[in-house]
């Protein structure tokens, strides 16, 4: 009886089409599921004949695979997967692994690749992106955690990614948690952008008055230039899809957000460690905001906004939302790469960001048009300190930030809400801004609570206090 090459637990949809695609490429999975009767239902209809094993009990499916056992964990995030570890171990010998490939907190990654380490079981953190048809055709993978695993696990992962340029989108990223941070951020950059352009389509349609058949037909003209993207491209998509009355579908859901935390724990990430993530953070709460639905509502009829009207052609209008759009996009992951530079220093994570880029560039639910610029960038200066200061990016804002203002005035105008527009621009004015009025701030901070501060007339480190109440 052959054994596997790599096992699986969790059928989830998620889990079957990556069983489906390593078979595809040709190697043999055994798969388990807590509720066994859903692996004799994928084995009789999805998987029906593949080379796919069904196992009934973590004992059997740890003993249908080759060794080193690769084990691959798709479950929900937290408790489950400390569980099912619980559960292999005892099975498991030195040198076997476990590849954890849910959404999974960097830290819990972390804490488990150090504990398995001690008992020689060699534990990865897989971030995967592309969602149910990434995951059948090709994800997006960020590898990391006990770096010994690499080797053995490289070929089944590279050959299951997602190829641009015949090149695989995965590629180890560091040891540790490294790989689910990189994924965390990744999802944070992804909250960004899907605001971005939900931003960029509120101001079309309700301060151009666009019709929806016109909206499909400028994010399609979009997608073929410098904003060319997966998250365009499914926009346009989305803005033709009809509902049963003929009407545009997207005109009958409810305008609530929903999100899994990721993005959350990216803007928790940036306030620990000291990072204007603002973007993204104001990504996370302009979901926030969208689930306060009945108080939006009950609002809308008793507050006012500023009676504008529009007059004119609507064509440089939508020109200069392009341009918010592509600046503040740029702004997004500068910021992103900042975070994750960040952790670099802190945990002693020898980031490749150029690779990071070419990973995302697909499979991935961010993948766009300028993550190659992005790779050229750090091939250039691989410590560059922030991608506004690299010429293609620095060159981009100053062609479209004068498009970006006028845009961000438009909504200020018609009192439509661009909170990502509108921080990622005071991020770009603050960050070139040589004096800020953080002088005043430490005086009053010194003023209240004798917290000092420093001059700009003596070195950096020396700090004084002046009694603020006593000066005549």
């Amino acid at each position: 009886m052959d054994n596997a090459d790599i096992g699986l637990i969790g059928l989830a949809v998620m889990g079957q089409n990556l069983v489906l695609n390593m078979n595809e490429q040709g190697y043999t999975v055994a798969v388990y599921n807590r509720t066994t009767s859903k692996v004799d239902d994928f084995l009789a209809s999805e998987a029906k004949d593949t080379q796919v094993i069904g196992t009934h009990s973590i004992e059997e499916f740890c003993n249908r695979l080759k060794s080193p056992r690769k084990i691959m964990l798709m479950v929900k995030a937290g408790q489950p997967v400390d569980d099912f570890i619980e559960l292999l171990v005892p099975h498991l010998e030195a040198g076997d692994i476990i590849i954890d490939g849910g959404n999974s907190l960097y830290t819990d990654t972390e804490r488990r690749s150090k504990s398995l380490s001690e008992g020689g079981i060699l534990y990865i953190g897989m971030g995967v992106s592309g969602g149910e048809e990434g995951a059948r055709h090709g994800p997006s993978l960020m590898p990391g955690g006990n770096p010994k695993a690499w080797p053995v696990i490289k070929e089944i992962f590279q050959a299951i990614a997602a190829k641009v340029d015949n090149e695989p989108c995965c590629d180890w990223i560091g040891d540790g948690g490294a790989g689910h941070f990189i994924k965390m951020v990744h999802n944070g950059i992804e909250y960004g952008d899907m605001q971005l352009i939900c931003e960029a389509y509120q101001l079309m349609r309700e301060a151009l008055e666009l019709p929806v058949e016109d909206l499909q037909q400028v994010f399609s003209q979009w997608n073929q230039g410098v904003l060319d993207s997966y998250l365009i491209e499914i926009t346009r998509d989305i803005l033709k899809i009809r509902d049963s009355d003929g009407g545009p579908l997207v005109d009958k859901i409810l305008d609530s957000a929903g999100q899994k935390g990721t993005g959350k724990w990216t803007a928790i990430n940036a306030l620990e460690t000291g990072i204007p993530l603002t973007l993204i953070g104001e990504a996370v709460f302009a979901r926030y905001l969208s689930s306060l639905k009945e108080q939006r509502v009950a609002a809308a009829k008793v507050l006012a906004g500023p009676a504008y009207t529009f007059e004119g052609e609507a064509g440089h209008h939508i020109q200069h939302i392009h341009d918010a759009l592509y600046a503040s996009k740029i702004i997004s992951y500068a910021q992103g790469f900042m975070l994750m530079n960040q952790a670099a220093d802190e945990y002693g994570w020898e980031l490749n960001f150029g690779n990071i880029a070419m990973v995302w560039r697909g499979g991935c639910i961010i993948r766009s048009r300028f993550l190659g610029n992005i790779k050229q960038a750090f091939d250039i200066q691989p410590d560059l300190k922030n991608l506004l200061l690299d010429d293609f990016f620095k060159n981009a804002i100053d062609n479209a930030q004068a498009g970006w203002r006028k845009a961000i005035q438009l909504a200020i105008e018609f009192g439509i809400p661009t909170p990502a527009f509108s921080s990622a621009l005071a991020f770009y004015d603050g960050y070139r801004c040589e004096t800020l009025p953080a002088n005043l701030l430490q005086a009053q901070r010194d003023y209240f609570g004798a917290h000092t501060y420093e001059r700009i007339d003596k070195p950096r480190g020396e700090y004084f206090h002046t009694d603020w109440t006593n000066i005549t």
